[in-house]
């Protein structure tokens, strides 16, 4: 059954989440790719400081396409990145900011999943291919930080979302994982093929 989480997200909602759920979701996200994971643990490791905090936002794995229009920045594309790039990144990223909500595309491995246990944080999938679409559901930008030093795909972008989805949970915070299924899976049809060719 398909729900709305409206931000800030909380561990106590996450938790509630199991592999198979959909969702809308409404609130703040933040954008980061691993560029990205890597500046912001440096700066907390230098105790420098971050501008925003991202504890009670989504972290959404995408590079958005971006216009000036008016003054105002306007979301073309929002597309999510391959999130298995961030697999080793991610348990102290998880750790160290305290995310509890994971978008990203093409799920991620052991290391996350332990993380999300730990966290009591989720993995939504949202479909890759689909970033005009997904582009529709963010109506505002309202901050966005280190554009010109990252560029535009890897820079930070703090944006408003309404109803974007649908987000399908495929890692959960109990060690359900669509991953795992599914290779197991294709593993059994790989072995019934092989035997039948033999």
């Amino acid at each position: 059954m398909e729900r709305e989480i409206v931000g800030p997200i909380t561990e106590k909602e996450m938790r509630s989440l199991r592999v198979g759920d959909l969702f809308d979701l409404t609130g703040k996200v933040f954008t980061a790719r691993d560029k990205t994971h890597q500046l912001l643990l440096k700066l907390h490791e230098t105790k420098e400081k971050i501008p925003f905090d991202p504890t009670s936002m989504a972290l959404f794995h995408c590079g958005p396409v971006a216009k000036r229009y008016k003054g105002n920045w306007q979301i073309l594309s929002a597309g999510p990145t391959s999130s298995i790039r961030m697999e080793d990144i991610t348990p102290r990223f998880l750790a160290t900011f305290k995310i509890k909500l994971i978008i990203g595309k093409g799920g991620m491995g052991a290391k996350t999943q332990q993380a999300l246990q730990e966290q009591g944080a989720v993995y939504a999938h949202y479909t890759g291919g689909a970033g005009a679409l997904s582009a529709r559901s963010f109506t505002r930008v309202e901050k966005v930080f280190w554009l010109k030093e990252l560029g535009m795909a890897n820079a930070v972008w703090i944006m408003v979302a309404q109803q974007f989805g649908p987000l399908l949970v495929t890692m959960d915070s109990v060690g359900g994982s669509l991953y795992k299924e599914l290779n197991g899976k294709i593993a059994k049809n790989k072995e019934a093929i092989y035997a039948r060719i033999g």
